[in-house]
């Protein structure tokens, strides 16, 4: 290899590593799906195969210019398994229009006001114990450790996991958990 070469491999590599990178760490994938940063949330929602059923109450509940407005929100995104885990009247019932106020309520429940990454909200219990939000709702989630795992309480007692963390977006971040959460209520 010449040096030019080598010094065209090397400028290909620095120009990918650096879209494969947001702040430096690798963009995790949701479903298998590349989560690109310079995206909003909307759009990387929309192609992730395991949140189409969060994508469908957010279309419903027309929250989709919310999510892909400038922000910052954190996102904490129940997957596909999560919503099934409901009984499947109460979904059904959240879908229709005349009960869209109540789907906004329980969505925008998901919702922080700006960018609170994994490492934040670790510091946050760390320094508390556990760590309070108010969501976009008004309603309040707690973060806390729980067998090494940041696990998300609701008002109503109920914990969601953190699956995976810091899916860094143009407006925000997604942390991707394992539960519909629901207000007090």
């Amino acid at each position: 290899m010449t040096f030019k070469t080598t010094l065209l491999a090397a400028a290909a590599t620095a120009v990918l590593a650096t879209a494969a990178f947001a702040d430096g760490h690798a963009n995790p994938t949701v479903g298998g799906a590349e989560m690109l940063a310079d995206q909003p949330i909307a759009v990387n929602a929309s192609n992730a195969p395991n949140l189409t059923t969060l994508v469908a109450a957010v279309t419903q509940a027309q929250l989709v210019d919310v999510l892909a407005g400038e922000g910052p929100f954190t996102v904490f995104a129940p997957v596909n398994d999560a919503f099934a885990a409901l009984p499947e009247a109460t979904v059904a019932s959240l879908m229709m229009d005349e009960n869209r106020a109540a789907l906004q309520g329980i969505l925008t429940y998901h919702v922080v006001p700006g960018t609170i990454t994994s490492a934040d909200l670790m510091e946050a219990i760390e320094t508390n114990e556990y760590a309070n939000f108010t969501t976009v709702a008004g309603g309040t989630i707690t973060a806390d450790l729980v067998n090494g795992d940041i696990v998300i309480f609701d008002e109503t007692g109920r914990f969601s996991t953190v699956g995976t963390a810091d899916v860094m977006q143009s407006n925000g971040v997604v942390h991707v958990i394992d539960r519909v959460l629901m207000p007090a209520g």
